[in-house]
Parts: structure tokens; sequence; C-alpha cells
């Protein structure tokens, strides 16, 4: 088995830390404090080629692997989870779902735009009333004949208010269930489209989290994504695949704060000597560095199933779970390594331990993620 990365994921990884360490860091606390989008951020990663990194040159993407992407995922949430997000869904789920469901027509209108950054997507799934139980749709869109009538409110929206180009997830026979939900393709500016208030999150406050308001949108007949009643076959794929992303954010911000740690530790003197002499702290340090060890090589094994074309259901809830966990874990002990420092928001650490929590929650629960896996492994 050869864990060795070509040349050009090497360059890929460096590129990205390049990128986060330089435009990203400057500015990322006082991001957080006002919640402000980074909008000239998500500017510069289109123009690197990160925002649509897994789709075809055809359309504008860099037609790169899983695992690249897994890498610059990683990059740049030791820096920036807020960027990483934006990042995350305009990929794994926007234009993945787009190039792997939509039509030729989907295709050219709205991948070109969405790969280089000129745009970015948003993946409205979840409702007030439909969380981890996606079945429960109840925003309707009605067949009308010529059109469909949207109806309805989707909370939880990444990119919520910046976005240009909406996968709405919809109920359209209502009396068939899950299969009777459809994928659309919504524009900012329909008529009858809101946009509802920006959350105040805990963390990845730089992202624009909103819900949306849908009053008789009416949706042309091609922007349906798929044949009729596969929207809901299309949302647990894409968001298979989604939590290959969210997984390796997870890593990266579980990455960034063990750095941060072990640079402090080495630094940081108490009793005499560094503190990383001292084995309370070493053995945190060397507890961190296994346990991310462990969730890098799920996270790495998921993506090289995915471009291998296995299964990926099952590698996916496993990196995504344990990942989030460990990205809780090292967070919360890097703090505990800084003492009253890491309470602070200069040194960053705390910021991270907010932003890790998130990992846990979307794009599946970490109990969603358990039953995912123990499905798979009973079946087998």
């Amino acid at each position: 088995m050869d864990f060795t990365l070509s040349e050009e994921q090497l360059m890929i990884k460096q590129a990205a830390r390049d990128f986060a360490e330089n435009e990203l860091l400057p500015g990322v606390i006082e991001r957080d404090e006002a919640q402000k989008f980074p909008a000239e951020q998500v500017k510069k990663m289109g123009e690197l080629g990160f925002m649509g990194m897994m789709t075809s040159e055809v359309y504008g993407g860099s037609g790169m692997d899983t695992l690249s992407y897994v890498l610059v995922m990683e990059e740049l949430s030791k820096i920036d989870a807020s960027a990483s997000v934006i990042v995350s869904v305009n990929n794994s789920l926007v234009c993945w779902g787009l190039e792997t469901y939509g039509t030729e027509k989907q295709k050219e209108n709205y991948l070109n735009r969405l790969t280089t950054g000129e745009v970015i997507g948003a993946f409205c799934l979840s409702e007030p009333e439909a969380g981890s139980d996606a079945t429960s749709q109840k925003t309707t869109a009605l067949d009308k004949g010529d059109h469909y009538l949207l109806n309805g409110t989707k909370n939880w929206i990444t990119n919520g208010s910046s976005a240009e180009i909406y996968l709405v997830i919809a109920q359209t026979h209502v009396d068939k269930g899950h299969k009777g939900i459809n994928a659309f393709i919504v524009e900012k500016g329909m008529e009858g489209f809101e946009i509802g208030p920006k959350e105040n999150k805990l963390g990845i406050r730089g992202s624009d989290t909103h819900s949306l308001i849908f009053n008789d949108v009416k949706i042309p007949k091609e922007n349906r994504i798929g044949e009729d009643g596969s929207g809901f076959k299309f949302a647990m794929k894409t968001l298979a695949g989604g939590r290959i992303g969210i997984a390796a954010q997870a890593l990266g911000i579980a990455a960034g704060a063990y750095d941060l740690a072990l640079k402090y530790a080495q630094e940081r003197k108490a009793f005499g000597t560094e503190i990383g002499n001292h084995q309370a702290i070493a053995f945190k340090l060397a507890d961190m560095h296994t346990k991310i060890e462990a969730a890098r090589h799920l996270v790495y094994k998921s993506a090289w199933d995915k471009d291998n074309g296995h299964n990926y259901d099952l590698s996916g809830a496993m990196a995504k779970l344990y990942a989030s966990e460990i990205a809780m874990e090292t967070s919360v002990e890097a703090v505990q390594v800084f003492g009253g420092n890491g309470f602070v928001k200069d040194y960053h650490v705390e910021r991270l331990m907010r932003d890790a929590k998130i990992t846990q929650i979307y794009e599946g629960t970490s109990e969603i993620q358990k039953i995912v896996i123990s499905r798979s492994v009973l079946r087998d």
C-alpha cells in the first residue's frame, strides 16, 4: 500500500498552505468577530481553481481527484474553517451534484461560473422540521404543467445570501413520500424568493448561514435535476461525498489546533523549562498527534474509495464521525495547553474549538453517521 502523495498533490497541498497563511490568516480573527463573509478571499480561491476542483476541465473545473480536494480542505481549515466550508459546499455538493446528475444544458449554463468562483452555490435540504430526517420535506414544488410552483422554508443554508445558484430539495408528489422528492436549480432574484435573517453562530462565523423563504416561486421545467422523483437519491448521494469534505475540514481544524499547541509547548516556559518537557503536556501532544494521524488515514481512505469507483458511503461516514470527534477533542486540549492564553481570541485556538463543534452536526450529525455505519456493517 503506497501512502506517498504524487508530485502534483504535494504542489496543490503547498499552494493551499501558502494561500491559507498569506491570505486567510491576516484578518481571520476580525472576520470571525464581525461575522464577515470572506468575499475577497473566495474570489482568489476561485482564481486558484479551488472552487471547482473535482469538476471536469470542460466546464471550467480543475479536473482533480478527491484526494487533492481533501488536501486543500485540510490546509485551508487549519487556518479558517469559515472559508473552507464555502469551498466544501461549492465543490462537494453544488458542482459535483450538477456535474453528476445535471443535463448538458444545465452544466453549460451553471458550472462554468461556479467552478471559477464567478458565482458560488448553496445546497438547500434542511428545514425547520426536517434536519436529520430528510424525508420529512415540507417544502413543495407542485407540477403546474409548464413549470413547478415552489413554496416553503429552508434553514441553516451555508452561503445563504452570498450564493447566486441554489440547489433546492422539495416534495412534488406528497403521496409518494421520499420517492416524490425532486431537486431544482433556483437562481437568486427569482420572484417570490426571499433570503431570511443571518444566523448568529457559535463557530464558522465568517460563513453566511441563512433561512430561505420561497413564496410561489415559478421554477422552469428544465431546472429540475434528474428524473422525476429522484431528488432524495440525489441529495443522499451528494451528501455522501460532501461528508468527505467535512471530514477533511474537521481534520484540518484538529491539525491546526495541534500545530499551535505544539509550537506553544516548545516556547512557553513554566517551572524553569518549556512546558513541552513536562509529561502532562508531552502526553497530551502524543495523544493528539496519534489521533489526528488515525483520522487522516480514514479521511484519505474515503477519498481514495471515491477516486477508485468504490462505494464510499461507509468510509465517508466513518471518516466524518471520527475526524469531527477528534477535531472537538484536540481543539479543547489545545486550549488547555495554552492555559489562560487559550481562552482569549488572540491565540486562535478558542476559535478552532468553536469551529470544531459544527463538524459533528452539519451534513449529517454524528448520530446519523452511526446509523449509516451500523446499517452497513449489519447488512454485510
